[in-house]
């Protein structure tokens, strides 16, 4: 039997090739996928520069306004006004920026405004999170789908607690339970300062009247040093340091479990009280525009483009030192957060069940 020869093997790949075969490939380590990807380096960097020119030539020269849907002198103006101040520094073309105050209808009068301005990125508004709640609790009044909006960040949960006046006699929250009635002032249906006080009133059984129409925070609080209400719920960074350096206010409750620096740890988070997992779910509910406490936005109708050059400007701003820095001589917090993460929070809000939403809004005054 004849030994099969080299020539007669079986060829893997079929015909073996020419030496002039063999000469066209490329031998290995030449470097060719080397410079495939630095090609595709290089067009993704021209694209991205054309992309910032874009930004750049499009934002060199104008004007941007922030509105604001409450008035000058509270949390929600001054955390505008501490934006106004660094944003600039972070976007393309460095345009100047301004705020405008429009406050009314529980601040749902600014947003409908924002959406009267040309939808080009120019215009962002930032009003009462509680809005948000109201929108899916009340659509027949609030008319704004927030889920299609352009949310742009969030620069810190709105740390709120509940405080009445060193001579209202109320110490503690056992206290404030045991009073046959308290008076408390609040703003328009929708907004945080009137949902805190109809909640501990509705959830909690706090014998409490709410005086309310109060145009903002800054109102609320001088309603209380004036006397003509026992006390407030409010933000914890808008509360004036001589009320707290002189126990001129006795915090009872906290709405927020986030503890602050000068928080005294005794006063007990309101949803440590509440009896039931369905009245923590609601609790939860009405208290998520706490979490979202300090939106920014612009209409969905703003190219997607020129909304992902704002959220990275705004994401770069919170963590700019110098900002932060400023916002701590105002005693303000910065818990940040991306427009994309307020937006997946947003939308979760809206999965919520109908019976718990039903409650919530019954809570609210609805």
């Amino acid at each position: 039997m004849k030994r099969a020869s080299k020539d007669a093997r079986p060829r893997r790949w079929g015909r073996r090739p020419s030496r002039l075969g063999a000469s066209r490939r490329a031998p290995q380590g030449d470097g060719s996928w080397r410079r495939a990807i630095f090609l595709g380096c290089l067009l993704l960097a021209f694209d991205n520069a054309a992309h910032a020119e874009d930004a750049a030539s499009f934002f060199a020269g104008k004007t941007l306004r922030i509105i604001v849907g409450l008035p000058p002198g509270g949390a929600a103006d001054a955390y505008a006004r501490l934006l106004q101040r660094h944003l600039s520094a972070h976007l393309p073309g460095a345009p100047s920026i301004i705020v405008e105050n429009v406050p009314g209808a529980g601040t749902a009068k600014s947003v409908a405004y924002m959406e009267t301005l040309p939808p080009d990125g120019t215009a962002i508004v930032t009003f009462s999170s509680g809005l948000l709640t109201e929108a899916i609790a009340a659509p027949e009044r609030v008319k704004i789908d927030f889920r299609t909006e352009g949310f742009i960040g969030n620069v810190s949960e709105d740390t709120r607690v509940c405080y009445l006046w060193h001579t209202s006699g109320v110490r503690d929250w056992q206290e404030l339970l045991a009073r046959e009635q308290v008076v408390f002032s609040a703003s328009a249906p929708g907004t945080a300062g009137y949902v805190d006080a109809a909640m501990l009133r509705e959830l909690f059984g706090v014998h409490l009247k709410q005086i309310n129409g109060y145009p903002g925070s800054a109102e609320m609080r001088l309603a209380v040093e004036k006397g003509e209400v026992d006390g407030s719920c409010g933000g914890w960074t808008a509360m004036p340091e001589d009320w707290l350096r002189a126990a001129k206010v006795n915090v009872v409750v906290r709405l927020s479990p986030t503890l602050l620096p000068g928080m005294d740890k005794s006063v007990p988070f309101a949803g440590d009280l509440v009896k039931t997992p369905r009245e923590r779910s609601i609790f939860n509910f009405l208290m998520a525009p706490e979490k979202l406490g300090r939106p920014f936005m612009v209409s969905g109708r703003v190219p997607a483009e020129r909304v992902a050059v704002l959220r990275r400007a705004f994401d770069a701003t919170v963590a700019d030192p110098a900002f932060v820095q400023d916002a701590e001589k105002l005693r303000l917090t910065v818990t940040p957060m991306s427009g994309e993460d307020v937006a997946h929070n947003v939308a979760a809000l809206y999965a919520t069940p109908v019976d718990l939403v039903a409650k919530a809004k019954a809570i609210a005054g609805e």
